[in-house]
């Protein structure tokens, strides 16, 4: 890995000062092979407290002086998904390879430039899809896809609402910062329906939308050539919580509410016990939450000279996003700054 410490750490850039990227720095301060060595925001005062906040030696008040720092290996870009095309490209443009947080564009084309930009220039590019990199949803996956446990897939269901009362201002109501239910909740549901069908043949969606003209209840039905279907949904008035059903020909797995950050799944197989699996027993590090798990992929592949990962791969990422932009028109919404 070019460019890194003396020390094997990995030189972390943290591209905005929200909660996420609080939560993201804290999980790399517990990591031995990791440094958080600076720190970015549009506010230098906001970048600067963030800093004395985590011990962190440098801040900055603009997205180009952290992307043209040489003491940093990786940045990760924790801004609304709205700027992720303008924050993850600088930082490309500058040489740095990125992990950047999901919902990973507002659309597919940006989806596509950041991709291509990767590629030509060399880099390293990740989406943060921290579900992905649950070591409980990765032994799942071998043991559906390898070794066919549940038989052939044939349904996913999933869903994830809450129901709250967010204020006319708040980004989530704002079209123009890729407000609405499917970028911030959807995207879950819609990549486990990935991981485990692929991207679908068919899509359908309705949704109830606000004032604003963003998605505040959706229902997604997936549909594949070989009889498969999934059903999803996103809500921000809908206290659905988050469960996961993956159904085959030979049985089902059930996960219990907080799918996208799995602490167990049960295992249900015709004239067998149901087995419930949890993440200690797979993974000593009992953290649900997927944030080190996520860095450690991230770290494993650029030490590694990878440019991305076999983990959480970049077409698939450009196919949830096609996805999501199929559904977007099916239910009327645009997001003006790219669409």
């Amino acid at each position: 890995m070019s460019g890194s410490s003396g020390s094997g750490r990995v030189r972390w850039g943290i591209l905005s000062t929200g909660g996420i990227a609080a939560t993201f720095t804290e999980a790399l301060l517990t990591m031995p092979d990791a440094e958080v060595a600076a720190v970015a925001s549009r506010s230098a005062e906001s970048a600067k407290r963030f800093a004395e906040r985590y011990g962190i030696a440098r801040a900055y008040g603009s997205w180009a002086e952290l992307a043209a720092d040489d003491g940093i290996d990786v940045v990760y870009v924790a801004t609304p998904h709205s700027a992720h095309r303008a924050a993850a490209g600088l930082c490309l443009e500058a040489g740095r390879a990125v992990l950047c947080e999901k919902a990973f564009t507002l659309n597919s084309r940006e989806a596509r430039e950041l991709v291509d930009l990767a590629r030509e220039r060399g880099l390293f590019l990740m989406e943060a899809m921290w579900t992905y990199c649950n070591p409980l949803i990765r032994r799942l996956v071998r043991l559906i896809r390898e070794e066919g446990v549940i038989g052939e897939v044939r349904h996913v269901s999933a869903h994830f609402g809450v129901a709250r009362e967010f204020p006319p201002s708040h980004r989530l109501r704002d079209p123009a910062q890729g407000g609405g239910a499917l970028l911030d909740l959807g995207v879950y549901p819609v990549s486990l329906a990935h991981l485990f069908l692929g991207e679908p043949d068919e899509i359908q969606a309705w949704a109830r939308l606000t004032p604003e003209r963003v998605d505040g209840n959706t229902g997604i039905v997936l549909g594949y050539r070989s009889g498969a279907v999934a059903t999803l949904s996103c809500s921000l008035t809908a206290d659905t919580g988050a469960p996961a059903l993956i159904a085959g020909t030979a049985g089902r797995v059930e996960i219990p509410d907080g799918f996208f950050h799995a602490d167990r799944f049960t295992l249900h197989r015709p004239g067998l016990a149901p087995e419930t699996v949890r993440l200690t027993d797979v993974h000593p590090d009992p953290d649900r939450s997927s944030m080190r798990h996520e860095a450690a992929e991230a770290m494993r592949c650029l030490r590694a000279d990878l440019l991305e990962s076999p983990v959480v791969p970049l077409d698939g990422t450009l196919a949830v996003m096609r996805t999501m932009d199929t559904v977007r028109s099916r239910i009327g919404v645009r997001y003006p700054e790219a669409d």
